[in-house]
């Protein structure tokens, strides 16, 4: 069946949807400035119904939500054992179910994972990605949908029982208004209707995750590659309470935190783009010929040009030359300090920086 995306003029489609529509540095503006919605095809959507879905969720999750209110958005990660990241979710509940909104690929598998936990608990989690859709920008921009349920992201707010580590003031993403609005198949439908008539603008996920690596943002499908410790991307910003009660992972979570510091740190990279060349996820970040990171996320972005979120080793300088390896060469990467190399309870501020505008 033919993608309704592919009727929007201009639009460029892939397996996820809508990528841009051939002009990614204005959608970029619109987005920000709450003219523009964006189709995320690259989201799913579960739910958790049920009387003990929030407790359960508190017991097995990185986050606090046994008291979450109706509308609050948070959101939660799985660990593993040893405290690495095994998915993300967006998470608020409508009083009645709880709806996480989760990357393509950590769908199926949290579903099964989450099922497997369920215990005699009274809970049911399910997929609804067949019957909604995800579609994102300023929070005014969605609320003109008839949402079904609309997270709006805490980041970079340091959560209750969360802790900081970047200390950079102003912070990059400071001012960014961001939400994800769930909203059924008609509803994404007569949106789609909406942008093809030019009665509503649009954004492809180039221009909303351009925004996203510019605020510094984490995301699972991007910063997370099965060994990321959420210290190593600043996660215990929003997505971690280090107060609540047992789950699966947090000792390691509280030991890197009190005692120690965590092995890698992501860092802003602010590219060279004189010869149009962007590296892809996954480049190797180079200092001299050693290899000392890789990159995670990389935009063009309609400020500041070609930028890249990286993790690098811990005991990379902070001030070091750094090069990304692209086909047939390498471009220059000017690093700026996210999660610094001494992070740690006892090194790290747990506070907000100050509200202000990106320079």
């Amino acid at each position: 069946m033919t993608d309704p995306l592919t009727r929007v003029p201009g639009a460029v489609v892939d397996a996820d949807g809508l990528l841009h529509c051939g002009n990614p540095f204005a959608e970029q503006r619109a987005l920000a400035a709450g003219t523009a919605v964006a189709p995320l095809g690259d989201r799913r959507v579960l739910t958790v119904s049920g009387p003990d879905r929030l407790s359960w969720l508190d017991s097995i999750t990185s986050q606090s939500l046994a008291e979450l209110k109706a509308g609050q958005s948070t959101e939660l990660l799985v660990l593993d054992p040893q405290g690495h990241v095994e998915y993300a979710a967006a998470v608020v509940d409508d009083g009645e179910r709880t709806w996480l909104i989760v990357d393509r690929d950590d769908a199926g598998p949290l579903l099964t994972w989450l099922t497997r936990m369920r215990f005699r608990l009274r809970v049911d989690p399910q997929d609804a990605s067949e019957s909604h859709r995800v579609v994102g920008g300023t929070a005014d921009a969605v609320a003109t949908l008839a949402a079904v349920s609309v997270w709006r992201d805490p980041w970079p707010t340091v959560a209750v029982g969360g802790w900081g580590y970047a200390t950079a003031d102003p912070y990059p993403g400071a001012t960014r208004d961001w939400a994800e609005a769930v909203v059924s198949v008609e509803t994404f439908a007569a949106l789609i209707e909406d942008i093809v008539r030019g009665q509503r603008a649009v954004a492809g996920r180039l221009a909303a995750d351009a925004l996203r690596v510019a605020a510094w943002r984490p995301r699972s499908a991007a910063e997370s590659d099965g060994r990321t410790l959420p210290h190593e991307v600043d996660w215990l910003r929003t997505a971690v309470h280090l107060d609540k009660g047992c789950y699966r992972g947090q000792e390691t979570v509280a030991k890197v935190h009190n005692l120690g510091h965590p092995p890698r740190r992501l860092a802003a990279l602010q590219l060279d783009g004189n010869d149009g060349v962007l590296p892809p996820r996954g480049a190797e970040v180079l200092l001299g010929d050693n290899v000392v990171g890789t990159v995670t996320s990389v935009a063009q972005h309609w400020e500041d040009g070609p930028i890249a979120l990286a993790l690098l080793k811990r005991t990379v300088p902070v001030d070091a030359g750094l090069v990304v390896a692209v086909d047939g060469g390498t471009v220059a990467g000017a690093q700026e300090v996210i999660v610094p190399p001494d992070a740690g309870r006892t090194a790290a501020v747990a506070r907000m920086p100050r509200l202000s505008r990106r320079r």
